[in-house]
């Protein structure tokens, strides 16, 4: 299974408004491990950054005037992304902005879903834990992950610290993989571990005559409030010796 945990950063918050990518970062998983793929860009974005963004992710425009344009790293974002599982937080807004860069392209760039499919890890926190705080450091503090270093937005500091939060979230680091002869490289495998000795007889404890009686009386009710033989009596009835 190929995930790819993803993040950009943006001049604004509207896309509508022509507001463009100037940050993307992506840190590639292959069976819910990170392999060390990244895809890091910053971008010029041919526009103003807006105050209120500066001030989330501190990029200005001045240090984006030599950076590469979308259109320059379009292919090999693409050819990253393709065939994975994009896991975003608040995915709405990011892939609305890939899609606007992509449309920009042409109609023969497609759209993110022609390409993969997305998980949206804010859809999934306020799902589990409905009416509390679930941005990525509510969600980091949640789960234990530490994000002592994000004093600003960076999208590939954030898309390492999601991939972090998205595994807690999903049961942390499935099981362990032990290596074996012969497992594939990226193979997932189920291990078992036998106990080393002898393991005694589990006891086996009959019910007195007393219980017994109390049972029957009890499915006697049970019969009575279904109208017919219960579950168990039928059980029993199809297995006198058990």
């Amino acid at each position: 299974m190929r995930q790819v945990v993803l993040d950009t950063e943006t001049t604004g918050l509207e896309v509508v408004q022509g507001h463009r990518i100037i940050e993307i970062g992506c840190v590639e998983m292959l069976n819910r491990r990170a392999t060390g793929r990244v895809l890091h860009h910053y971008l010029n974005p041919d526009r103003e950054i807006e105050e209120g963004a500066q001030d989330v992710h501190g990029i200005t425009s001045e240090s984006l005037a030599d950076k590469p344009r979308f259109a320059d790293i379009a292919a090999e974002f693409l050819e990253f992304v393709k065939g994975a599982e994009l896991i975003i937080h608040n995915a709405p807004f990011d892939v609305a902005f890939l899609d606007a860069e992509l449309e920009r392209l042409g109609p023969e760039w497609g759209r993110i879903a022609d390409h993969c499919t997305v998980i949206d890890t804010l859809a999934m926190a306020r799902e589990m834990h409905p009416g509390q705080k679930n941005s990525l450091d509510a969600l980091c503090a949640r789960y234990g992950v530490d994000n002592s270093s994000r004093e600003l937005h960076g999208a590939l500091l954030d898309a390492r610290l999601l991939m972090d939060v998205y595994l807690a979230m999903t049961g942390g680091q499935v099981t362990l993989m032990l290596e074996e002869e012969g497992m594939a490289a990226t193979g997932v495998v189920r291990s078992h571990r036998r106990l080393e000795g002898e393991r005694p007889a589990l006891r086996v404890i009959l019910p007195t005559a007393e219980e017994l009686e109390a049972h029957r009386r009890r499915l006697d009710l049970l019969d009575r409030d279904f109208g017919g033989p219960c579950v168990w009596r039928r059980l029993e009835q199809e297995s006198p010796g058990a």
